[in-house]
């Protein structure tokens, strides 16, 4: 149903345009996880805020004024839906959400006891020289959800349509064709860096995995957890040192020999 006049901030503001508009600014408040207007039809503050919000989140304004015409271009998206519809899964997806699904590198942030058995490893080989450079430890569940089911639907592995709602992940994986979902889902890929098909059940899900990359010079004697020093040679990289390996063991941080900085609290 058009509006016949203006609406929002020094608009004609009919009680009929106006519910109108609040109707469909609570579409998309309520698409995006925010606080509904009441839809009494009169134009306060909180509509025009809402307008406002509007015009700045879905149409890019960088001055909203807050004001809905009958024909112009915030009333054309709102009727249209904008806004209201999740964003279709590929780069332009990517590059905009991704971040706010990131992984941690923080020790702190694995589960006990795994949190401690790394800190008195990772103590033993600095003590010994070797430099360790961590580069993962617990894992967005979210962020793997969002690799796994980019991987399937770009291998073809899962229909575009058949990806499960997830909450919290306001995204499209179906663009209407085949071949445009399967893009799609392999631009996310690309910006992954996806090498293999991502697991949900990963250790670091759960926080009980740690990717890191661990190298030394010369010999070194490193520390087991019984505190016996262990000399380590050749291979002086902690992706295929076994000796190393070993000696991690002891400390309840077991080596995964297929991925080579990953090691977890059994070796999964």
């Amino acid at each position: 149903m058009p509006i016949g006049a203006s609406v929002g901030k020094n608009g004609v503001n009919d009680l009929a345009d106006v519910l109108v508009v609040q109707h469909l600014l609570n579409d998309w408040l309520g698409a995006t996880g925010q606080k509904l207007l009441p839809t009494s039809g009169e134009c306060g503050t909180l509509t025009i805020a809402a307008i406002t919000g509007y015009q700045a989140q879905v149409l890019g304004a960088a001055r909203p004024d807050g004001l809905i015409g009958p024909g112009g271009r915030t009333w054309l998206a709102l009727a249209a839906g904008q806004g209201t519809r999740p964003p279709f899964a590929g780069a332009d997806w990517w590059n905009a959400n991704q971040a706010r699904y990131p992984n941690s590198a923080a020790v702190a942030d694995l589960v006990q006891p795994f949190r401690d058995n790394v800190t008195a490893f990772l103590k033993a080989l600095k003590d010994a020289g070797a430099s360790v450079t961590i580069s993962a430890t617990r894992r967005n569940a979210l962020r793997a959800q969002l690799m796994h089911y980019s991987w399937r639907v770009a291998k073809g592995l899962v229909a575009p349509n058949k990806v499960p709602a997830l909450p919290g992940l306001d995204i499209r994986w179906d663009h209407g064709d085949l071949a445009r979902s399967k893009a799609g889902a392999q631009a996310m890929c690309d910006l992954f860096q996806i090498a293999f098909e991502p697991s949900l059940t990963s250790r670091h899900i759960e926080g009980r995995a740690i990717d890191m990359t661990i190298g030394w010079n010369g010999t070194i004697k490193v520390r087991d957890k019984q505190g016996k020093p262990r000399e380590i040679g050749a291979p002086r990289s902690g992706d295929t040192n076994t000796d190393l390996h070993r000696i991690g063991a002891t400390y309840g941080v077991i080596k995964l020999l297929s991925d080579p900085p990953h090691w977890s609290d059994d070796g999964r």
